[in-house]
């Protein structure tokens, strides 16, 4: 095999066969292809896709680069979500345990946000002593005990794709639909789950903001989990505005446990009640989860995750040393609260990171005092600010300028599912 010709079928526009794919992540994830040769082949994959047969090898190849976990010892089906991430997005915290309540086993391998969104690790890492890191021997201890776990994943667990997202992140690639759909469905064959449940966001706040693209890589994922084994369905959700009313890293953890005691508000539960029950069907479990969910069982789950994991939620959450409001400038009707200013904002405060190695605030954030929809007169708050440093808020009122609109009448409601895609 030859990396040159590798690079060069791609780039032409043909298909690489099996026996490239393999040669090529073999030696890629062995270091002995260059950075600068691996980035011209991702660059040739983004200009020119990926054809189904091709991106199914391609995926495997990933899988194939590190161990995948045996979940056979578990003793229960396996099934597990993927958010493709936004701002507000706490659905996973809920639902783990939701899921988890009814004897099924969700292994949640979870990553660290970058940019505007928000990454479950960072929200679930507010919680005093709680740790990511698992051995192997301690995942398939939490799932066949308690069922549900919320971790980081093992560095054995895919590193091919761990290396060639750095790449892609520095070489402007990341927006990939055949790259974003095997890195996301690679490590879920590898963490060994048997069917999956996809929340693809669309909107201001998402990464794929048309819904157009939001549908591709959609169908590009679905297809690409079940021609890999995996049963996979996903729902196209939205993201124009903030997803329940906090973002940033405590104040989502302690909004998910209000959910958790009954209460919460009904944009998160709806979006995490149409997931669940999509990952029930996968199952064949005929239930109501907005049952199981008002029963208590999931937030006593929920606390022997934390445990399990050395966290103790007793201590209650940290907050921010200081607050500020953005007031309303006029009457009426809230018509508009852009996702993404607000997430900036709330990255700005310190709940996020522009590089992977930069810490994060626990106590950053936004919490949207009133959300489209909502009437509000002159001078009331719409928006508290969150942080640990005073000069951040600067820079984060300036990411909200033109954020809110207001208007005289109501705005039209519009819906939060926007489609499912299945095979």
């Amino acid at each position: 095999m030859d990396v040159i010709e590798i690079i060069q079928t791609k780039r032409d526009g043909r298909t690489l066969n099996k026996e490239q794919i393999d040669w090529f992540i073999n030696n890629f994830s062995a270091g002995h292809i260059p950075d600068e040769q691996t980035a011209a082949l991702a660059m040739s994959i983004y200009f020119n896709g990926m054809e189904t047969d091709e991106l199914t090898n391609w995926t495997k190849a990933m899988v194939s680069s590190g161990v995948t976990l045996d979940l056979n010892s578990v003793g229960k089906h396996t099934v597990d979500k993927h958010s493709t991430g936004g701002v507000g997005d706490k659905v996973s915290l809920i639902l783990v345990p939701l899921i988890a309540s009814y004897g099924l086993a969700v292994p949640q391998l979870s990553g660290r946000g970058l940019g505007h969104g928000g990454g479950t690790l960072d929200k679930m890492e507010s919680i005093s002593g709680w740790t990511a890191s698992l051995s192997e021997k301690e995942m398939l201890t939490q799932l066949r005990e308690i069922g549900g776990i919320i971790a980081a994943a093992n560095e054995n667990i895919n590193p091919a794709d761990r290396h060639l997202y750095a790449l892609r992140d520095v070489t402007h690639t990341v927006d990939s639909i055949p790259l974003i759909a095997s890195s996301i469905i690679s490590k879920k064959i590898a963490e060994g789950t048997d069917a999956l449940v996809l929340d693809v966001k669309t909107g201001s706040g998402a990464f794929m903001v048309e819904l157009e693209n939001a549908r591709e890589l959609a169908e590009t994922m679905v297809e690409l989990g079940e021609n890999s084994g995996m049963k996979t369905v996903a729902l196209i959700t939205s993201m124009e505005t903030v997803l329940g009313k906090t973002a940033g890293n405590a104040l989502e953890v302690s909004e998910s446990l209000e959910v958790l005691e009954g209460g919460g508000p009904e944009d998160l539960i709806e979006v995490t009640l149409a997931l669940a029950q999509e990952m029930l069907e996968l199952t064949n479990i005929d239930a109501d989860p907005s049952e199981m969910l008002a029963s208590g069982k999931p937030r006593e789950l929920f606390e022997k995750m934390v445990s399990a994991q050395g966290g103790d939620l007793s201590k209650g959450l940290p907050e921010a040393e200081f607050k500020k409001t953005i007031e309303a400038s006029e009457t009426g009707y809230i018509s508009k609260l852009d996702c993404r200013s607000v997430g900036i904002a709330a990255w700005r405060l310190g709940a996020g990171r522009a590089k992977k190695e930069d810490p994060v605030s626990p106590t950053a954030g936004v919490v949207c005092l009133a959300k489209p929809g909502d009437q509000i007169r002159t001078g009331e708050p719409v928006l508290e600010l969150h942080g640990d440093n005073n000069d951040s808020f600067d820079s984060a009122i300036e990411a909200l300028d033109g954020a809110i609109e207001i208007s005289e009448v109501a705005p039209n409601n519009y819906p939060l599912i926007l489609d499912k895609i299945f095979t």
